[in-house]
């Protein structure tokens, strides 16, 4: 008996990876969920093994969804689905809060159903500016104040008292940067690569001082995956992510090193809000989840760089 599960955003960078390894195991049957907003035919999954069914629908409404879960008896959801990206999130903030409805419409679903777990995508930036580092997922006090991240976090509330009431199990992964081949140039490491690779200028905001890490996808997708199949983090949360903290502007220094990149370094005004000064999680969970070395960051760059090189030849 197949497991049937549901990804939805499916068609996005991190939930396609993840959808493209569930389809992987014949015993999976996954059902892709996404409005194509900001996701992408071309970023599904290939599979096979015939059990992958992509259909165009907007979570957030809950007629397009509820007749979804009425069509398959999922066993497993990953709710992936979200406006993303800090200027897009910046830039609709009314639309950034209707995530809410469908983060409501999947666990009343869920729990009306006979779900057995759903697994929600949150962000690092539910920690806003930290006051702690490494940001861990139960000392770190989280100090979100932009509609994005605040969603994120009345996301998780939502899992926790639906597990209190109604028994419905969860799993939350705090997803800190992750990059890979299928990311979209709207973010700091495919869109520096991009530049680098013609020898465009990189530019930065504010001094580039603002460290970040970076996770390598299949590092992500391999963690989240162990979680699922092994019941690790059962009603926790976990962050997932990189300990090797970089400054922008090193990272962009070392993009143009291995790359062999000709691009200047251009700076640009800091943005007004929603660049935080630092991240940096502790990884402690996820590495117990991962069970190997993280790929480092200089050999994940070479990986893209690869990756991007064979696309534009």
């Amino acid at each position: 008996m197949q497991r049937k599960i549901l990804v939805t955003g499916g068609a996005g960078f991190v939930a396609s990876c993840l959808a493209q390894r569930l389809a992987d195991n014949p015993e999976n049957y996954v059902v892709i969920v996404d409005n194509l907003l900001t996701g992408s035919k071309s970023k599904l999954p290939i599979s096979i093994h015939d059990n992958v069914r992509f259909i165009k629908a907007d979570v957030n409404s809950f007629n397009d969804i509820s007749a979804i879960f009425s069509s398959f008896s999922f066993d497993y959801v990953f709710h992936y689905a979200a406006l993303v990206g800090v200027k897009r999130t910046l830039a609709n903030p009314v639309m950034v809060l209707s995530d809410l409805n469908g983060i409501k419409n999947i666990l009343d679903l869920c729990k009306n159903t006979g779900v057995k777990r759903i697994y929600y995508s949150s962000s690092s930036e539910v920690y806003g500016e930290p006051v702690e580092f490494p940001q861990n997922e139960h000392t770190t006090p989280l100090n979100s104040r932009l509609p994005y991240a605040i969603v994120k976090n009345v996301g998780e509330a939502y899992l926790r008292a639906y597990y209190q009431e109604f028994g419905l199990e969860y799993t939350i992964f705090r997803f800190f940067n992750t990059y890979g081949p299928k990311q979209s140039n709207d973010f700091v490491m495919s869109k520096f690569l991009e530049a680098a690779l013609i020898n465009k200028d990189i530019t930065i905001y504010g001094d580039g001082s603002q460290t970040r890490t970076f996770c390598y996808i299949d590092d992500n997708v391999h963690a989240c995956l162990n979680a699922f199949y092994q019941d690790l983090i059962v009603n926790e949360v976990a962050n997932i992510g990189s300990d090797y903290e970089i400054t922008i502007l090193d990272l962009a220094t070392k993009i143009i090193r291995i790359s062999g990149s000709k691009s200047n370094i251009v700076f640009l005004p800091a943005l007004k809000e929603g660049d935080m000064t630092r991240r940096c999680p502790d990884i402690s969970l996820m590495k117990e989840l991962l069970q190997r070395k993280l790929t480092p960051l200089e050999e994940g760059i070479q990986r893209l760089i690869s990756t991007k090189k064979s696309i534009i030849a």
